[in-house]
């Protein structure tokens, strides 16, 4: 079974070790198949992408699902009859059904999807609600504002 290090990422992302490390324990180490193959690839700040190898695969064969913090690609072929005039000799094009799932961090959310020759891409995109950005806070200069409130003798 194939194992990927995604630590050089680590070294790279301050702040992202928890989308990688979730993206890595759905990596199918556990002894779950590895069918179809796959990257993780970092596209920009905030940008990610992830790319299946989905060869015989067509965009009617796939559906993707965002739920939760669950991206969730299953892909299945319809079984049809053998080609009259046609024989296969070897089969060793997989054509069988297959579901990969990818925990995904908070705020990252599928931007889109592309069937381009064989190869799914997936992306994803981290958008931290403005609540949650920091915000740079002006030192004004000068004597602080007080506001005095008024006193009534007694």
């Amino acid at each position: 079974m194939r194992q990927f290090d995604l630590s050089p990422l680590y070294r790279q992302t301050v702040g992202f070790d928890r989308l990688f490390n979730l993206l890595d324990q759905t990596a199918g180490y556990d002894g779950a198949s590895s069918y179809p193959p796959y990257n993780i690839e970092r596209t920009g700040e905030n940008a990610y992408r992830v790319t299946l190898a989905v060869a015989g695969f067509s965009k009617d064969e796939i559906v993707i699902e965002s739920k939760e913090n669950t991206l969730s690609i299953k892909g299945s072929k319809d079984q049809v009859g053998p080609v009259e005039g046609r024989e296969v000799l070897h089969q060793g094009i997989a054509a069988r059904a297959f579901e990969r799932r990818f925990q995904l961090a908070d705020h990252v959310v599928v931007t889109g999807a592309s069937l381009v020759n064989g190869l799914l891409h997936v992306d994803l995109v981290r958008e931290i609600p403005e609540a949650q950005k920091a915000r740079r806070i002006e030192i004004g200069v000068g004597a602080p504002t007080a506001t005095v409130v008024e006193s009534k003798a007694a």
